[in-house]
């Protein structure tokens, strides 16, 4: 092997090593979709300027730079993204996003970067999922996950119902969802795979716990969020989408 090779291969390496040096451990997860703005989505959350892109009631880029007021609060029309639902990368590995609440830091920290998480519990132990942080919450414990999935349950806050016509709680309970794959064929269109992806690669678990680890945003979720850490290496691993 060329000595060159040997430097580049070396110099790839670091550099995902560099990236992965964050937050580890064992978590928690759990899931919802409250259609609200994703807090990440102010531009004081993260380092670099850039923020979780939000959308209108049409489900539209506002390009507003985070000036429009979420959906949930009074008076607010900022709506959470429907392309900021989970899909299957292949059979073992997916990516997504999630409200996130990471021991000993705050939003500043962890808005925007992404984390490997490994499920240790259920249909799902020993997929891997990446997941960029989006957004977070009071009710959130410490190292926790809550994924985003259509129709995975409104939590405390409803903005599904303004935007999509959804029941007064949300479709199905308000914590925890729909409790069928069927149930999704009846979602808005814009909706619909995230909500089968929870009963086909995600097996309909019900939050399986994890081990963590920060790494390297892969590109095809900065693409979509449009959000990168100033000092956060971009993985540009091909994957289908």
């Amino acid at each position: 092997m060329q000595l060159s090779t040997i430097l580049g291969l070396s110099a790839c390496l670091a550099g995902r090593l560099a990236a992965a040096q964050g937050a580890s451990g064992t978590g928690q997860t759990t899931r919802y979709w409250d259609c609200c703005k994703p807090s990440c989505g102010w531009t004081e959350k993260t380092n670099s300027g850039k923020l979780v892109g939000t959308c209108s009631k049409d489900d539209q880029p506002l390009n507003d730079n985070g000036a429009t007021k979420s959906a949930c609060d009074s008076g607010g029309s900022a709506f959470m993204c429907s392309n900021q639902s989970p899909w299957a990368v292949n059979d073992t590995v997916s990516y997504g996003w999630a409200a996130v609440r990471i021991a000993g830091q705050t939003e500043t920290t962890w808005c925007c970067a992404c984390y490997e998480l490994t499920f240790t519990s259920g249909p799902v132990s020993g997929k891997k999922m990446v997941v960029q942080a989006s957004n977070t919450g009071g009710d959130l414990g410490s190292n926790h996950f809550d994924l985003a999935i259509p129709g995975g349950g409104v939590g405390i806050y409803n903005a599904c119902t303004d935007q999509y016509g959804a029941p007064s709680n949300g479709w199905g309970e308000r914590y925890g969802g729909v409790s069928s794959r069927e149930a999704c064929d009846g979602f808005p269109e814009a909706l619909k795979d995230g909500c089968y992806w929870r009963f086909d690669w995600f097996g309909g678990a019900d939050n399986p716990g994890v081990e963590f680890k920060q790494v390297a945003c892969p590109a095809a979720l900065v693409d979509k969020s449009g959000c990168q850490r100033s000092n956060d290496a971009i993985d540009e691993t091909p994957t289908q989408d």
